[in-house]
């Protein structure tokens, strides 16, 4: 039996926590993402919490891709997906709704920010991050930013900045 088979399959009990799940969505915004794997892992993010998964082309990978498919194991099916060619066709389909961009170049950070629900949460690429000209058209208190040490890395993992901020986000609203 392979390792997913064994997990799928497991005795163990699991025990679903009480949380009260926002009844709008926050949203999941990737620009440009090009590693699979990352990607993956937040679509399962996305699944596990029910946040909605927005990806804005062009995707450094196909969206059958085996490293993609494999990050989001079996969740694929729990996610609401949503694809753009570009980033003006993203903002024309999604007029309404707060947007909170997420870069090193951010002067406010993830916690202090009020998140609603129904918030959405862009994010950029893995080398470049968000496009100079998206920051420039936003107010500066909705350009966060997540606290780390500079003088040891440059940035985090994509996937886990996502997962910070949603869980974040989640934890503010489960009054």
């Amino acid at each position: 039996m392979k390792k997913n088979e064994q997990m799928r399959h497991s005795a163990r009990r699991r025990i679903e926590m009480d949380f009260r799940w926002p009844a709008v969505p926050f949203h999941i915004v990737l620009v440009e993402p090009s590693i699979p794997p990352n990607t993956g892992n937040i679509a399962r993010l996305c699944a596990a919490t029910g946040s909605v998964l927005h990806l804005v082309e062009p995707l450094g990978f196909d969206l059958s891709e085996k490293q993609l498919r494999r990050a989001g194991l079996d969740y694929w099916a729990s996610v609401e997906l949503h694809t753009y060619p570009d980033l003006d066709a993203f903002l024309d389909r999604n007029p309404g709704g707060r947007k909170f961009l997420f870069s090193t170049a951010g002067r406010t950070s993830v916690f202090d920010v009020a998140f609603r629900p129904g918030d959405f949460l862009v994010f950029g690429n893995e080398t470049v991050g968000l496009p100079d000209g998206l920051i420039a058209r936003h107010p500066p208190e909705q350009v966060c930013n997540i606290p780390i040490r500079l003088d040891h890395v440059r940035s985090l993992n994509l996937s886990n900045c996502a997962s910070i901020v949603l869980y974040e986000a989640l934890r503010q609203n489960h009054r």
